[in-house]
């Protein structure tokens, strides 16, 4: 009888029918491809995983993002974005949470001025500010020539826990002195009128300083004469009888009525951002880069937020229900509640309303406790999209910003504490990173105004994120992508910016004074599917478009040839672009893509894996909600859908567990022709274990066979090991797939060169 040998070709092929997949892979599952000699790819079993953080994990939802980074004492950290907050590692310990502390609140105006000052006093009774701590005004607040708009740096608080001061600045950081002593202030009223029945506003804000054609910020929701302000307007023009003083902007649609109506009811709507740290110094020497202000932190303790008096109504178990009385204010699920006491302890609502009488629910205390309110969590914007976060690092320093939120800062040598709000930069971002090697951080999918400018990059200036305004003395600045409707994502690449558009590619390169940066379009038709889908490699930059992959090298953007097209982009869920996840593994020379499919809810369960060094695919059932590549802590390290961090390429198992990995084979004729093929005998070849370890990998080889593509195969199954000399399968067929499969605990494989043994058999 004739023999023959099997030699398949590398690479998982689903573009071809089965029948016309000869001698290829059809399905995969947890293998990958090792190159040889010949520059073919030998498939074997994919490299294990063990639990990162042995810990028990403290967070109880999705980690969206992950970062690795060293500070300047060479400590290795590992940063993780949660649906719930933020959370640091230090090798491998137990995670510590440093999300973001502010509250929310309706301020009743008072401002204090001095006539040719700049520095305000605000008063707020309770507000317990400290000197590191940042107020953002939601509504513009006009007092004697002054207009507070945007997030300021608090000030030399007057030592009681009702005042702070602050310094008013135009947006270019030029100090604006007050025009007369006193105390006072006033925010935004808007008049609407019936004639002419026009969609015209007339604002009312003393010394507003607006022109026709610029834009007037409405950030808390007002409805005036049926008409709902909220978002940007057009100041179409300044009243002669008072254009000091009033503006008009354009609305969406005529008032029904005429009223004046101010807003937020009379109050400012503020946040407080609670600070625990000195702000960096600037440049890259020691003065900036080394120290930080390391040692001049605040005490935690002096910082904890808004003083309220709370009255507990009610107990269930340890859960007691307290009522904050005549304020208005936001403590949402999620807020962390101190009392007051020399060693506070911490309390964490599970739920709440708002109203003029705020009530919420924590673990139970004694009835009439002080307590301090912070909030351990971020503004989301209203969006069906799942949480994220972009997360870099500023030399020793983490850089991290919620998706649509505010850029924050934390200090690693600071072992306790929370992310700090960046003083100056923007409130509202799509994410952001940092660019090489000038050392500047750049926010895509910006705002000036409060409101988000999907095409809008800011960057701050170089060495010093407090400072975002360009002017002729620094490198800050701003442009504005003129094509596509919204930037989807943007990362440092290999000597330049990348950001990506819905629409194609744009590179982003620094350039020095006047325009710091240049921009342009690389390519179109290649945009990005979301945020996360893009990652580097051996210098090459490789994405997912919505329906093809792409990669940038020294021969500019090229397509992908994708031939298992048809396992994602037919799969895969629109309405969970943004939670895939580019996965680089440059130990092995591959970057995956895990993805949502229909039906999953949005968690990424598969993955598609393109193999670089081949240029050849496979795929599987795995998942991964976030992803870093080697870092300082090591291998790839990756987020399961079970909550824990795991790191790759450390095991021969997952987790513990056995790994299930196999591929599957197309139909392959053994026999030219119609003639059906008696086989009888199949030398399996194989590795049976790592180098120099136990060679006890336990495999199972099944046999599908078929006379015609259409058939339901009949299958043979054999269990083969190192000892195993052959299997007698005995069939007789047209039509042959094999499968190779392995679920035995710390085994590896890599198949070789399978000789099997046949003779033509008849047509019927």
């Amino acid at each position: 009888m004739p023999h023959a040998s099997l030699r398949l070709i590398p690479g998982v092929d689903q573009t071809r029918t089965e029948a016309l997949n000869e001698a290829a892979l059809w399905e995969s599952n947890l293998i990958r491809f090792m190159p040889d000699r010949q520059g073919q790819g030998l498939p074997q079993k994919l490299g294990g995983w063990t639990q990162f953080i042995t810990a028990t994990n403290p967070w109880d939802s999705t980690v969206r993002a992950l970062h690795a980074w060293s500070d300047t004492n060479t400590h290795n950290y590992l940063a993780i974005g949660t649906d719930g907050g933020i959370w640091y590692s230090e090798s491998a310990q137990t995670p510590v949470p440093i999300p973001p502390q502010y509250y929310t609140t309706d301020l009743t105006v008072s401002i204090a001025t001095v006539s040719g000052s700049a520095e305000v006093t605000v008063n707020d009774t309770g507000s317990n500010v400290s000197a590191y701590d940042s107020v953002y005004f939601k509504t513009p607040i006009s007092v004697n020539g002054i207009i507070l708009s945007g997030l300021y740096s608090c000030r030399n608080p007057l030592g009681t826990s009702g005042s702070y001061k602050l310094n008013a600045t135009n947006i270019i950081g030029v100090p604006t002195p007050a025009t007369a002593t006193g105390t006072g202030g006033a925010v935004p009223t808007f008049t609407s009128t019936l004639s002419p029945a026009t969609p015209t506003i007339t604002v009312t804000l003393n010394n507003h300083g607006y022109t026709v054609g610029s834009t007037f910020s409405v950030q808390v929701e007002t409805v005036i004469g049926g008409v709902t302000l909220y978002g940007d307007y057009l100041v179409t023009s300044l009243p002669v009888a008072d254009p000091v003083n009033t503006f008009t902007i354009a609305a969406s649609n005529a008032p029904t009525s005429a009223v004046t109506v101010a807003m937020n009811n009379s109050k400012a709507k503020v946040i407080y951002f609670i600070g625990q740290q000195a702000l960096p110094a600037t440049g890259y020497g020691a003065s900036g880069y080394g120290y930080f202000g390391y040692g001049n932190n605040v005490d935690p303790a002096a910082a904890v937020g808004r003083q309220y008096t709370g009255t507990s109504v009610s107990t269930v178990g340890t859960q007691t229900t307290v009522t904050i009385t005549g304020v208005n204010v936001d403590i949402p699920k999620g807020t962390i509640v101190q009392d007051t006491a020399a060693t506070p302890n911490s309390f964490t609502v599970t739920s709440s309303t708002a109203g003029t009488n705020s009530t919420f629910t924590f673990t139970g205390v004694p009835t009439g406790t002080t307590f301090n309110v912070s909030q351990w969590g971020f503004v989301m914007p209203a969006t069906a999209e799942p949480p994220d976060w972009a997360l870099d690092n500023w030399g020793g320093y983490l850089v991290a910003s919620p998706h649509g939120g505010e850029i924050f800062f934390w200090n690693p040598v600071q072992t306790t504490g929370h992310l700090a709000v960046m003083p100056n930069a923007p409130l509202v971002n799509e994410g952001f990173f940092v660019a090489m090697p000038e050392r500047q951080i750049v926010a895509y999918g910006s705002t000036f105004t409060g409101f988000q400018d999907p095409m809008l990059v800011r960057w701050c200036d170089i060495g010093n994120f407090t400072n975002w305004v360009g002017t002729v003395v620094n490198q800050a600045g701003s442009y504005r992508i003129p094509k596509g409707s919204k930037i989807v994502g943007g990362i440092q690449g290999p000597q330049q910016g990348l950001l990506w558009t819905d629409l194609g590619l744009w590179s982003m390169q620094y350039v020095n004074q006047p325009l710091i940066y240049s921009f342009n379009e690389i390519a179109s038709g290649c945009g990005l599917i979301g945020r996360k889908a893009a990652g580097t490699m051996g210098g090459i930059v490789y994405w997912m478009s919505q329906s093809q992959f792409f990669k940038l090298s020294g021969n500019g953007v090229e397509p992908i040839d994708c031939p298992i097209w048809d396992v994602i982009f037919q799969d895969i869920d629109p309405d969970y672009w943004q939670n895939i996840r580019c996965a680089p593994n440059s130990r092995f020379g591959e970057i995956a893509w895990y993805y949502p499919t229909l039906g999953s809810g949005g968690v990424p369960t598969k993955y598609v894996k393109y193999n670089t060094l081949l240029n050849q695919w496979d795929f599987g059932t795995l998942t991964r909600t976030a992803w870093i590549d080697q870092s300082v802590n090591g291998p790839p390290i990756g987020a399961g859908g079970d909550l824990n961090i795991y790191q790759h390429e450390t095991s021969e198992n997952a987790n513990g567990v056995a790994m299930n990995s196999w591929f599957r084979t197309g139909f392959f004729t053994v026999q030219e022709g119609d003639l059906k093929t008696f086989l009888d005998q199949v030398w399996p070849d194989m590795k049976w274990g790592l180098y120099d370890g136990t060679q006890n990998a336990t495999v199972t080889i099944t046999f599908y066979t078929a006379d015609y593509p259409g058939d339901t195969p009949r299958e043979y199954s054999y269990t083969v090991t190192k000892n195993t000399q052959f299997v007698t399968p005995r069939f007789r067929a047209r039509l042959v797939s094999i499968k190779i499969e392995s679920s035995d605990l710390d085994s590896f494989w890599r198949l070789g060169n399978i000789r099997y043994r046949y003779q033509p058999d008849g047509k019927f």
